[in-house]
């Protein structure tokens, strides 16, 4: 169980994250919506101790890892696996070594500074790299693939790191249709057949319906909502995105990704035919 309990975070005057109260259970699949600005990547940093809470405290099966400093730190991120809307990989470094990076916080000083990866290690990498559809790129350089295989190699990097959560900072906002719906789909099949926590930041409320079992909505650093993608309505959306006001301005294509699916089944976007060569192409 992951609990936050009255956490805040200030930076100067402004509170990027009032009075947070949350109880996630293990192996949820959880969406965090709203408006750029609304405090959704400061909440996910503050869970993964990137930043450091300003009151409260988060605690995960009863540790309370907002206290954290040193060894047991390092341990809590490397539990909690991070990824981020630009990858964070070093794109001189081949697809294999970016992932084996991973292990880094599972080894002993030594071993981790000459960067020495035991055999199992690269099998381990080798593995996830297959699981999710690119083991063909394990000895190419990462900075020579594209944004969705880049997207990946750091899911596997975050799967070697054999975390219990994975946090994801806006995931497929640099991405196209096509691979921001192979990389939701490979958190939500990790959630499933691993049963790790997933906490994902998304800008779209149709990704956030057909990816997450729960949403909940963010707007100027609070929680205005949390519950299931039928209780997602568009009046909702209106308050989470700060348009109660403007509902002739307001409309949910505003926040489309035309990811589209049904009974847990990929279908192609609404008035789109899929070209191997082009992706999903729009028609009249």
């Amino acid at each position: 169980m992951l609990k936050l309990s009255g956490v805040s975070r200030r930076f100067g005057q402004k509170t990027a994250v009032g009075n947070v109260n949350l109880s996630i259970a293990e192996g949820e699949m959880v969406g965090v919506i709203g408006s750029s600005g609304a405090g959704k990547s400061t909440l996910l940093r503050m869970i993964n101790r990137l930043i450091d809470v300003s009151d409260g405290e988060i605690a995960f099966d009863g540790l309370a890892v907002s206290g954290l400093k040193g060894q047991a730190l390092r341990n809590w991120q490397r539990d909690c696996a991070m990824i981020f809307q630009q990858f964070n990989l070093v794109p001189r470094l081949d697809v294999l070594t970016n992932v084996m990076l991973g292990r880094l916080n599972r080894r002993n000083t030594f071993a981790s500074l000459i960067k020495h990866f035991s055999e199992d290690e690269q099998l381990m990498a080798l593995e996830a790299l297959e699981r999710l559809g690119i083991a063909q790129t394990a000895i190419q350089r990462a900075g020579t693939l594209s944004g969705g295989q880049q997207q990946r190699v750091a899911i596997a990097r975050a799967l070697v790191q054999s975390p219990k959560v994975i946090l994801a900072d806006e995931p497929i906002a640099s991405l196209d249709p096509k691979n921001a719906q192979v990389v939701m789909e490979s958190l939500r099949t990790i959630n499933e057949d691993d049963g790790i926590t997933v906490i994902t930041n998304l800008h779209t409320l149709d990704t956030a319906r057909n990816y997450c079992e729960r949403i909940i909505g963010m707007s100027q650093g609070k929680v205005v909502f949390d519950g299931g993608p039928d209780d997602l309505t568009t009046e909702v959306a209106r308050e989470i995105y700060g348009a109660d006001g403007l509902k002739d301005a307001f409309s949910e294509s505003m926040t489309s990704t035309s990811i589209d699916l049904e009974d847990g089944a990929r279908k192609k976007p609404k008035n789109t035919v899929y070209d191997p060569q082009e992706g999903f192409v729009t028609v009249n």
